[in-house]
């Protein structure tokens, strides 16, 4: 038996990923003009290049790949089989359309509020500036009511109130967690961010020296960091509650010259020469260098200006801001953005696809910056139904070697961890109450474990596979998987052993369930051997097989 489940267990999570059909589609872009638009510049960088592209995805691979990509988790066997057994030729569309509405607004709220959290603050849970709570309830709200983009922008980067929604806390605004922990050191951090997330240009960069490869200037960094110099992140605390918190107010500037009117700051060249810097955007644009809020005259002139309003304005008219959206949400759905890094935009990184990121870019504005329209866009389109299969006539076209992508076939990646997470109970129907703080906690505590063991604490959005011996005793032996693979009475193990009917059959329902495919000839030959060195106990065979299966790279992996 042992020897069985050894040889069962080689094949499976040594494994590539199984074979593919490519499917018929009828009206490739589903008779959307922003879909076509798509689909015709990818296909125009293909012919350029020479190359051609994969076959289509099967129908299996591109219901998970979506589910996992927009609402961050498998498909349920229901789901899958659903979409699987739907012969009309607008089954896709039809999916997407049921993905972004209604049915499913809190997995898809729950969804992007993990995607942006991740994004504004990072991952690491230590900072006693931020409120992680906070942060994830604002977002919630936000992608559950479709926020439009510029909206959801402007009141990140204009917040105020108190950061955490505890009792006791009367003024809660749970966006100003974006920058409550970035106002340390006059706000460099703020200045950073706001300008990598929303306008993808990298002026951190810039922050001691003119950058020596692109056209960046120091001053360009102070001018922008001006905008936040009323902004003020104050620790309150409740004393007949016991409750700590931050609040975001903006306040009058006086200047670091003590002139309120001519609100300057100061910085250093690296020769020792000091300069001064009032709030200029990065396209030049300049605003008043008065540092007093809003106010009237006596003669009642409006004097005055609130910076971080005046900065989200200019972003929100800004060309970079929906580039910079639009890069980002690509890159989430294909595996590359159009640059490398996402967020640097400037000349000296040039797209891949130069005409499809400013089109794509002029319609999201167009369309009024609805993120569920450009998910739309993206996820009907061509190179997103493509296999992951390489060719000999799309080989070259590899981004890990350091050519632009041309998203000739789609390309493999990891699962964040918080989607092998939801995936994992969406699989083993192991937990269905997923809302509330109860379950995030819960959740909370599984990630924190899994980013430390796999090294992705620092805050960025990848999770790193490397085989370390932490890694495999995390996924062979930890919580969520022995309570996966449990064979309590009930439980999904224990339904699927007591279904009735062939074996083949129980086996293809584990393969389908994680993978949304049948299993391969060779892997139904070596569950069988297994079932027959298990001797009759089904049950202990279906366990090994689906702890395998949970085990496998192609689980593990958005193909």
């Amino acid at each position: 038996m042992v020897r069985g489940w050894r040889l069962f267990v080689a094949a499976i999570v040594l494994g590539a990923v199984g074979p593919a059909s490519a499917v018929v589609a009828g009206d490739e872009s589903f008779g959307i003009p922003q879909v076509r638009f798509i689909n015709e510049q990818v296909s125009a960088g293909w012919a350029d290049a020479g190359l051609e592209p994969a076959a289509e995805a099967t129908d299996g691979e591109w219901c998970r790949r979506v589910h996992l990509d927009v609402i961050g988790r498998i498909p349920t066997g229901g789901e899958l089989q659903a979409f699987l057994s739907d012969s009309s030729p607008a089954k896709k569309a039809d999916l997407v359309a049921r993905l972004l509405g209604d049915d499913y607004v809190d997995e898809y709220a729950r969804n992007w509020m993990d995607v942006w959290t991740t994004v504004l603050i990072g991952r690491d849970a230590d900072n006693d500036n931020v409120s992680r709570p906070g942060m994830r309830q604002w977002l919630r709200r936000a992608f559950s009511k479709n926020m439009p983009c510029d909206r959801f922008m402007e009141e990140l980067v204009t917040a105020t109130g108190s950061n955490t929604n505890k009792e006791g806390i009367d003024n809660f605004n749970g966006a100003t967690n974006f920058l409550s922990g970035k106002m340390a050191e006059d706000g460099v951090q703020a200045t950073a961010k706001t300008a990598q997330i929303f306008l993808g240009v990298q002026v951190q960069c810039t922050q001691c020296h003119n950058h020596p490869f692109n056209k960046g200037k120091q001053n360009q960094f102070w001018e922008m960091n001006a905008f936040f110099r009323q902004a003020r992140a104050l620790r309150r605390f409740e004393q007949t509650m016991d409750v700590q918190s931050i609040e975001m107010v903006d306040q009058d500037f006086a200047g670091e010259g003590g002139d309120p009117e001519a609100a300057e700051i100061y910085y250093e060249l690296r020769n020792g020469l000091k300069k001064v810097a009032y709030p200029v955007f990065v396209d030049g644009t300049e605003i008043s260098p008065d540092g007093y809020l809003p106010y009237k005259t006596e003669d009642g002139k409006e004097k005055g200006a609130n910076r971080r309003r005046e900065l989200a304005r200019l972003i929100g008219g800004s060309p970079l801001f929906p580039k910079a959206i639009v890069n980002r949400m690509w890159a989430h759905f294909l595996g590359y953005g159009f640059t490398k890094p996402i967020d640097d935009l400037g000349e000296h990184n040039p797209p891949s696809h130069p005409e499809l990121l400013d089109g794509l870019a002029e319609r999201f504005r167009e369309q009024s910056f609805d993120l569920k329209e450009l998910v739309r866009w993206i996820v009907l389109s061509k190179p997103y139904a493509l296999s992951s299969r390489v060719t000999a006539k799309n080989a070259k076209d590899d981004p890990t070697l350091g050519e632009k992508p041309k998203f000739s076939h789609f390309y493999l990646r990891q699962m964040r961890a918080e989607d092998l997470y939801e995936s994992l109970l969406t699989a083993t129907e192991a937990d269905q109450s997923r809302a509330g703080e109860a379950a995030s906690k819960k959740k909370d505590e599984w990630l924190r474990q899994f980013i430390i063991a796999f090294g992705t604490d620092e805050g960025d959005d990848a999770t790193t596979f490397n085989g370390s011996i932490a890694q495999v005793l995390m996924m062979f032996n930890g919580d969520i998987v022995k309570v996966a693979t449990g064979t309590g009475k009930g439980g999904f193990l224990d339904r699927v052993a007591a279904g009735g009917g062939k074996n083949s059959a129980k086996i293809d329902a584990l393969y389908l369930a994680a993978l949304a495919r049948k299993p391969s000839a060779k892997e139904v030959a070596a569950a069988n051997k297994l079932m027959q060195d298990r001797k009759g106990d089904a049950i202990g065979a279906l366990q090994d097989i689906w702890w395998a299966v949970l085990n496998s790279n192609e689980f593990i992996i958005n193909h």
